[in-house]
């Protein structure tokens, strides 16, 4: 299958080309007809599935015809670096067009957004909190919106921002078409759907466990050790592009500062950063300056880096789900990837449950030449399912059951060119 078949507009089908689109993703093939023929979505997938342009180009199919220079459709988000990408995603795909796109949220001056307005912008993506402030103010008009898109409405939830989004969709047109998409669907989530959307079409797509080209593998480690055996982890030559996530703002600063001070070019990723730094930090872990970026779960939501090799669980997420969004960062676009968990002993229940979605048992490995002090990894629960503990020397050979790559050392795929080296750069 081929973007020709959805018939879109040739600019639109210009814009494609220039991004370099060639075959649509499950997603893309299921719901861009559906949202043609103005129908109303409940999307379940992933981030990495190809979803922003499930929803981006039908819309601006819709929007070459009416009315210009007036918000028409509006995507919600919940967060900032999210509703960068999706604008990103617009632009791109509209640079043959005449229809215009603006971002909105908190952490900037309103200043340029509202100037931006009213420049005149057809498809608005916001946050939550700052549309609302720009509700109250006057400063845009929503009277026209003939669109409304709730991405990661789970995320949204989980952030709080569920009261916000019913004020906001009190003052919606009722007459209009809602395009609802979330990983997950928690009662409340749930019940929203049922409330906004009219005789949806569901369209699902990988959300029942992380994708098959990511291999997993869990690291028994007690907590005062983590630090050291990240350290010795990241050395290895083949982390080319590295997530870790840790569980507190407080934790993923300290952490990124401590990688900095033993050499190796980091960056966090956390709330209460400026929207200058965040930014900085994401550009930065795009382009290579910092081949590491300690996040939290909150502040990763809406990264989008095709290339990152290994995400580092440092400390083990609240819930499986949780797990599964962590997960989806990498082995993105058919890529492989590798994901590393950290695990103290009172993590087994949870790692329990993982498996149940994982449908087969995580590998438990000892890292080779680490010193483990008293403490034995061999003597921590063993995965369901096996018969014999992991030899505490597995290396780059063979592959454990589960589909966990067992050593870091290994690399993922072969690289064009050298691997980047992970001492400090200089100042750029």
């Amino acid at each position: 299958m081929n973007f020709q078949q959805f018939s879109l507009d040739p600019r639109i089908v210009a814009g494609i080309r220039a991004v370099g689109y060639t075959t649509p993703t499950p997603i893309q093939q299921q719901a861009i007809p559906v949202v043609l023929q103005g129908r109303d979505i409940l999307g379940l997938a992933q981030t990495g599935t190809g979803k922003t342009a499930a929803f981006v180009l039908p819309i601006l199919q819709r929007l070459l015809q009416g009315p210009a220079r007036r918000v028409r459709a509006l995507v919600i988000a919940p967060t900032r670096e999210l509703a960068e990408q999706i604008h990103d995603v617009t632009s791109e795909l509209a640079q043959n067009t005449r229809l215009h796109s603006a971002t909105v949220y908190g952490g900037v001056s309103k200043a340029n957004q509202v100037a931006a307005l009213r420049r005149g912008a057809e498809i608005v993506v916001a946050c939550p909190g700052r549309l609302l402030d720009l509700l109250a103010e006057g400063s845009i008009d929503l009277s026209g919106v003939e669109v409304l898109v709730l991405d990661e409405a789970d995320r949204m939830c989980d952030m709080g921002f569920l009261p916000d989004v019913r004020r906001i969709l009190k003052v919606l047109p009722k007459k209009r078409q809602t395009l609802f998409f979330a990983a997950t669907m928690p009662d409340d989530i749930r019940r929203l759907a049922d409330e906004i959307l009219d005789h949806p079409v569901t369209v699902q797509i990988g959300i029942i466990a992380p994708a098959k080209t990511v291999s997993h593998a869990l690291y028994p480690v007690p907590d005062g050790l983590k630090k050291q055996l990240l350290l010795t982890i990241l050395r290895q030559p083949a982390m080319e592009r590295v997530l870790i996530f840790s569980r507190t703002k407080h934790r993923a600063r300290s952490l990124a500062r401590e990688l900095v001070k033993q050499g190796l070019s980091a960056a966090a990723l956390q709330g209460n950063m400026s929207q200058n730094a965040r930014q900085a930090a994401l550009d930065g872990f795009r382009d290579g300056t910092y081949p590491i970026l300690v996040a939290t779960d909150i502040a990763a939501r809406g990264i989008d880096v095709l290339e990152i090799t290994h995400v580092i669980n440092f400390d083990m997420p609240d819930t499986v789900d949780a797990y599964t969004h962590r997960i989806g960062r990498t082995g993105r676009a058919d890529l492989t990837g590798q994901a590393y968990t950290f695990a103290v002993q009172s993590d087994e229940p949870l790692v329990r449950d993982i498996e149940k979605v994982l449908g087969a048992p995580i590998q438990r490995l000892r890292l080779p030449g680490f010193d483990y002090g008293g403490f034995s990894p061999e003597r921590q629960p063993q995965p369901h399912n096996q018969a014999e503990p992991s030899s505490p020397e597995r290396s780059g050979a063979g592959r454990p059951r589960g589909g966990g790559r067992p050593a870091p050392a290994v690399s993922r795929r072969p690289t064009s060119g050298q691997a980047r080296s992970w001492s400090s750069r200089a100042a750029r």
